[in-house]
C-alpha cells in the first residue's frame, strides 16, 4: 500500500512558492518557444535577484553497493532542497517525470518541480512532485 508524502515544512513550502514564482516571472518575460538553457539561464538570474541559493547542473553521484557508477547532471537545486527541472518541449511525457523521480532517488531530496516553458501560461506546464 501507497503511503501519501509526510507533509512539507512551512519554510520549504514557501520555499517552493518563491521558486515557482520566479519561474513565472521569466515565463511571462520570455514567453514560449525558446531553448531549456535559455531559461535556465533566465530563471538562476531570477532566483539571484529574489536571493535565493542554488546550483546550476549540479552532479549527484549514483552509487551501487559504495561504488560510484556515474553522476546526474540535475539542471538546478534550489537552496539544497528543490529538484528542478527545465523542459521546453510540446508536452511533458511519463519519461519526463521518471528523469525527476530518479534525481529525487539519488540526490536524497523529497520536492521536485518539472517545469515545461513552452506552454502558454506556465502554471499548465508546472508538475510539483513531493516524495
Amino acid at each position: 500500500m501507497l503511503r501519501a508524502p509526510t507533509p512539507l515544512s512551512d519554510e520549504l513550502e514557501d520555499l517552493v512558492r518563491r521558486t515557482i514564482g520566479c519561474c513565472i516571472t521569466v515565463h511571462r518575460a520570455l514567453g514560449p518557444g525558446l531553448l531549456e538553457s535559455i531559461y535556465s539561464g533566465a530563471v538562476c538570474i531570477e532566483l539571484d535577484h529574489s536571493a535565493i541559493a542554488y546550483e546550476r547542473e549540479k552532479l549527484i553521484p549514483v552509487m551501487y553497493r559504495e561504488q560510484l557508477l556515474c553522476s546526474q547532471r540535475i539542471d538546478i537545486v534550489v537552496e539544497n532542497q528543490i529538484v528542478l527541472e527545465i523542459k521546453s518541449v510540446e508536452r511533458l511525457h511519463p519519461v519526463h517525470q521518471a528523469q525527476v523521480l530518479a534525481y529525487l532517488r539519488v540526490s536524497k531530496l523529497r520536492v521536485a518541480l518539472l517545469m515545461n516553458f513552452n506552454v502558454s501560461v506556465l502554471p499548465d506546464g508546472l508538475k510539483r512532485i513531493v516524495l
